[in-house]
C-alpha cells in the first residue's frame, strides 16, 4: 500500500504545482510504481508554456511525464515476469490491443489508445511525474537493477526515434539531414548510423545544440540561424536521401522541404502547430517526396530498451541536468533554455 503521491501537475499555462493526490487502492489487473527518473520533453514544454500541444488542449488539470521509470512497489492480480522490487522502464503507450491498427501490429495508430500525461482524450490521463503511478503490466518492462533510472526513462524518446528511422526505409548507405538537434533529433541521428546511413547532418539555429551534435557524431553540422547558404550547399554536396523533420515548425518543414533531393524521403517527427503545413509543401508534389509521418512509436518501445541495456545507444549523454521531482518548475524553466540544457531530468527526492 501506498499513501498520498506528490505529483507535478499542470493547470494552466506555467501554472505547474506540485500538489498531492491519494492514488486510492489498486485496482485489479494494475501495478504501482514509485518514481525513480523521468524526462522533460519538448511535448511537456509545450504543454507547459501553453497548457497544450499540438491539437491536444489541456482541459482539466494534468500530470504531466510519459519519459518515466521506477520500481514495482505493488501488483494487484497477474503480471507475468514482473514482481515488487522489480526496476522498470514505462511504456507511456496503453494499446487496446483488439482494433483493426493493433491487429495490423500498429498499435501506435490505436482507435482507443491512452498515453500517459497526454490531453489527447477527456478526461485525460495521468502522467508519471508523481511519487507513485500506476500502470498495467504490459507497459512495464523489466531492466536490470544496475540501470540507471535516468536511462531507463529515455526508453521513450528512443523509440520515438527508431520509428522515425523504420518510417524512412532503408536508408543504408544513404545521407541524411536531421532539422532539430534536440533530444529527439539528436537520437534520430544516432538511430540513423545504427541502421548504416552513411552520413548525418544536423540543421538548427542555434550554435549550442549543433556543437553537442558534433560531439555525438554528427558528419556536419549546419547553422541556419546565421543566414549563410551553407544549407543550400551542404544540400548540392551531399544529395540528400532523406530528411527528418524534428522541429515541429513551419520554417523547418519548408527547409526539409527544399533540401532533400528529388524522389527523395521526408519523416515528419515533430507536432506542427495547428497541423499546418507550409505553402512550399507544394515541392513535395513537384519533387515526388515520399512525405511520411512518423507517431509516437510501436514495438520500437523494447527495442529501445534492449539498446540501453545493451549500452548500444548511451542515452544518458544528453542528460545536462537533474532535479529532484519537487523542483520540477525550476526543471521545466531550465529546460526551455536551449543555450544551457540538452535533456533534464527529473528524479526520486
Amino acid at each position: 500500500m501506498t499513501g498520498a503521491a506528490l505529483a507535478a501537475t499542470l493547470f494552466a499555462p506555467e501554472d505547474l504545482r506540485l500538489v498531492a493526490c491519494d492514488p486510492g487502492p489498486l485496482a485489479p489487473g494494475m501495478v504501482r510504481v514509485r518514481f525513480g527518473a523521468g524526462g522533460i520533453c519538448g511535448s511537456d514544454l509545450h504543454y507547459f508554456r501553453h497548457a497544450r500541444t499540438g491539437d491536444f488542449v489541456v482541459r482539466s488539470p494534468l500530470i504531466l511525464g510519459h519519459e518515466v521509470a521506477g520500481d514495482i512497489v505493488e501488483i494487484a492480480g497477474e503480471a507475468p515476469g514482473l514482481s515488487v522490487g522489480d526496476r522498470v522502464a514505462v511504456n507511456p503507450s496503453r494499446w487496446c490491443g483488439h482494433c483493426v491498427y493493433c491487429r495490423a501490429d500498429r498499435p501506435n495508430l490505436c482507435e482507443n489508445i491512452y498515453f500517459m500525461g497526454s490531453a489527447s482524450k477527456t478526461p485525460h490521463m495521468q502522467g508519471g511525474f508523481a511519487d507513485h503511478f500506476d500502470a498495467i503490466p504490459a507497459q512495464c518492462v523489466k531492466v536490470p537493477a544496475a540501470t540507471p533510472y535516468a536511462a531507463a526513462a529515455l526508453a521513450e524518446p528512443l523509440a520515438v526515434c527508431l520509428h522515425a528511422v523504420t518510417r524512412a526505409g532503408d536508408i543504408r548507405d544513404r545521407n541524411a539531414v536531421v532539422f532539430g538537434a534536440g533530444p529527439i533529433g539528436l537520437l534520430t541521428m544516432q538511430a540513423a548510423k545504427l541502421k548504416g546511413c552513411a552520413a548525418v547532418t544536423m540543421v538548427d539555429i542555434a550554435p549550442a545544440p549543433l556543437a553537442f551534435a558534433g560531439e555525438l557524431g554528427a558528419d556536419r553540422v549546419v547553422n541556419v540561424g546565421d543566414g549563410s547558404d551553407e544549407l543550400a550547399d551542404a544540400a548540392a554536396e551531399r544529395l540528400f536521401d532523406v530528411a527528418f523533420e524534428v522541429t515541429g515548425s513551419p520554417a523547418g518543414l519548408a527547409s526539409a522541404i527544399s533540401a532533400v533531393r528529388r524522389g527523395g524521403v521526408l519523416v515528419q517527427v515533430g507536432n506542427l502547430p495547428g497541423g499546418q503545413i507550409p505553402a512550399p509543401a507544394n515541392a513535395v508534389m513537384a519533387k515526388e517526396l515520399d512525405f511520411r509521418g512518423s507517431f509516437r512509436f510501436g514495438r520500437e518501445f523494447y527495442d529501445a530498451v534492449s539498446l540501453i541495456v545493451d549500452g548500444a545507444v548511451d542515452v544518458t549523454r544528453l542528460v545536462t541536468a537533474q532535479f529532484p521531482l519537487s523542483s520540477a518548475e525550476a526543471a521545466f524553466r531550465l529546460a526551455l533554455d536551449r543555450s544551457k540544457s540538452v535533456k533534464v531530468v527529473l528524479s526520486r527526492d
